[in-house]
């Protein structure tokens, strides 16, 4: 049975790992590895979990490849956890994938980020508010991609089945002038993992998406407990100790200028080294090149001396 809407939003008030896909030699998915991969995180204290999303490679994903490995996920967690899975496309075919969602009990629909080259705001509130007729299951919007307005932050924050807003930015004031602009009753995310951990919860977010907490959820863990109790000096020095292994998934790779094109494999090799499934990706992402497969083994070490040092 899916949680309640208020269920979902403590659950947002916390830390939301992504559950990647990993795949074969053969690109196929291993669905024993992804549940895998979630009980193990489970055990270490995540309750939030977020099925084929960014992260997963969605938009590599067949429809029927979203349903059956956000199944999987709900399948392999107790009841307390939460799972929110990726809904995006069209109209027709994000109703289609969230009555899916819905029988296979997802607990809430977060929906990607507009994939159209060309957007307007009135559309998008729109293009929300079908969706939400559509279904008994909340919303939790991904805003990342496009420069939207305050006002329509704050316009996202009222319609009716959006409980959360997963806001992925890199623009500090414009969060908290969003936040101001909207309703109370929304929980806000940060969507840019550990990094914005620390200035975000000053504007006002109530939870963050996960960075190397994907591999190492103590880290994670410990970061919001500090946030929590206001203590920014030992928040400041675990979002600090992320950083080296988050600036690598900034990388190119090879014969490419785009940044950040490294960013699902070196979290894939870090699920690999702590000892859970990372896997293989799929086109148009490619596999780390060996320098930097090596630079993510140096600085997971480093990683791990730290926390070592500072988790008991």
């Amino acid at each position: 049975m899916a949680l309640s809407a208020d269920q979902v939003q403590e659950h947002l008030c916390g830390v939301a790992v992504g559950l990647l896909t990993p795949f074969d030699e053969e690109f196929e998915i291993e669905h024993e590895k992804i549940a895998q991969n979630a009980t193990a995180l489970y055990e270490e204290g995540i309750r939030t979990f977020l099925a084929t999303a960014n992260i997963s490679e969605y938009h590599s994903l067949s429809q029927r490849e979203r349903i059956e490995t956000a199944e999987t996920a709900v399948e392999a967690l107790p009841s307390d956890a939460c799972v929110l899975a990726g809904v995006g496309g069209s109209t027709v075919d994000a109703r289609e994938l969230i009555q899916e969602y819905e029988r296979i009990d997802v607990d809430a629909m977060m929906v990607m980020p507009p994939d159209h080259t060309y957007i307007h705001e009135e559309g998008l509130l729109e293009y929300y508010r079908k969706l939400g007729a559509s279904t008994e299951r909340p919303l939790v919007p991904y805003v990342r991609g496009f420069n939207p307005s305050i006002e329509y932050l704050g316009k996202l924050t009222r319609i009716e089945s959006v409980i959360g807003i997963k806001y992925a930015l890199k623009d500090p004031v414009k969060l908290g002038a969003g936040i101001a602009a909207g309703d109370d009753d929304v929980v806000w995310v940060n969507g840019l993992a550990e990094p914005f951990a620390v200035a975000y919860w000053a504007e006002g977010v109530e939870g963050f998406s996960a960075g190397v907490s994907n591999f190492r959820p103590e880290v994670g863990l410990e970061l919001f407990d500090a946030l929590s109790k206001g203590d920014w000096g030992r928040a400041r020095e675990l979002r600090n100790i992320c950083l080296p292994y988050q600036n690598l998934r900034e990388e190119c790779g090879h014969d490419n200028e785009i940044p950040g094109a490294v960013s699902v494999p070196v979290v894939k090799k870090g699920l690999e080294l702590a000892g859970l499934h990372g896997g293989e990706v799929r086109e148009p992402i490619r596999s780390l090149p060996d320098e930097i497969e090596r630079e993510a083994e140096k600085r997971y070490s480093e990683l791990d001396d730290n926390i070592d040092r500072l988790i008991e």
